[in-house]
C-alpha cells in the first residue's frame, strides 16, 4: 500500500496567500473610514514654532490645502509684521526674516510706476503692491541677483541696499519692531545672509509665487474665500 504524502503550506507561503486574500478583499470598513477622513482633513503649512500672525498662517494653510502654488516654492510677506516667510513646494518653512517695504501704505501699485525714474516717484505712491505674483530669480540692471515679484510694477525682493547711510536701512532691519521697516520705493529688502541661504536656493531652476498680504484691505478681499483653518473654499 503507497503511503499518501500531505504537504502543508508553509508559513512563508500561508502568508503570501494571506496577503492576496487582504489585497483582493481590499481595505476593512474601519480602514476605508480612516482613510477617507485622512483625505477630507484640511492640509496645512508646516512652520513649527515660527511667530506668525494669525492672517499669514491661514494664507500659508490655505496655499497647501488648495494648492495654489502646485509644485512651486512660495513667499508670504506680511506688510503689517514687516516680515517674510519662505516654503518650499510641500508647504515647509523653509526661513523667516524682517523686511523693509515700501514707505506708503496702501495695497496698490500706481499704473505706470513701473517706467518712471525713483527721483519721479512721490512718497506717497511708493506702495508694496498686496496679491498674488508669480516670483522668478533674475539680475538688474546693475548685475545684482533679484526675486522678481512685480515685474510691470518694478518691485522685486533683494537684499538690503545701504548706501545711503542717512536711511539706515540695516539698522531698521535689525530693530524689533516694525514700526521703523517702511523707507523703500516699493520693494522688498531682506538681509543678504537671509536672501543667499534661503531664497535663493529656494528659488533656484523653479518659478514661485509671492503672497504680499494686504494692509488696507481683507486678504479674503485680495486672494478670494479661503478657510482660515486652511481648507479652500475657493
Amino acid at each position: 500500500m503507497h503511503k499518501t504524502l500531505r504537504r502543508t503550506a508553509s508559513a512563508p507561503g500561508l502568508a503570501i496567500c494571506c496577503g492576496l486574500l487582504v489585497a483582493f478583499m481590499g481595505p476593512s470598513p474601519a480602514e476605508a473610514e480612516a482613510n477617507a477622513l485622512r483625505t477630507s482633513l484640511p492640509r496645512h503649512a508646516t512652520a513649527g514654532q515660527e511667530h506668525m500672525s494669525i492672517d499669514a498662517r491661514s494664507i500659508a494653510d490655505w496655499v497647501v490645502d488648495s494648492n495654489d502654488s502646485p509644485g512651486m516654492p512660495f513667499a508670504i510677506v506680511d506688510k503689517k509684521d514687516a516680515r517674510v516667510f519662505v516654503f518650499d513646494s510641500e508647504g515647509r518653512l523653509l526661513g523667516a526674516a524682517a523686511a523693509l517695504l515700501g514707505l506708503a501704505v496702501g495695497d496698490d501699485a500706481v499704473p505706470g510706476i513701473g517706467n518712471r525714474a525713483l527721483s519721479a516717484i512721490r512718497p506717497e505712491e511708493r506702495t508694496t503692491p498686496a496679491g498674488r505674483f508669480i516670483a522668478a530669480l533674475d539680475r538688474n540692471l546693475r548685475g545684482k541677483e533679484i526675486l522678481w515679484v512685480d515685474y510691470e510694477g518694478a518691485v522685486s525682493l533683494h537684499p538690503v541696499v545701504s548706501a545711503r547711510t542717512d536711511e539706515r536701512r540695516l539698522q531698521r532691519l535689525g530693530t524689533p519692531t516694525p514700526l521703523d521697516n517702511r523707507i523703500s520705493y516699493g520693494c522688498i529688502n531682506v538681509s543678504a545672509k537671509f536672501f543667499e541661504t534661503i531664497v535663493r536656493p529656494a528659488f533656484t531652476g523653479t518659478n514661485g509665487i509671492v503672497y504680499v498680504l494686504p494692509e488696507t484691505r481683507s486678504s479674503r478681499t485680495v486672494f478670494g474665500s479661503y478657510d482660515v483653518e486652511g481648507a479652500s473654499a475657493r
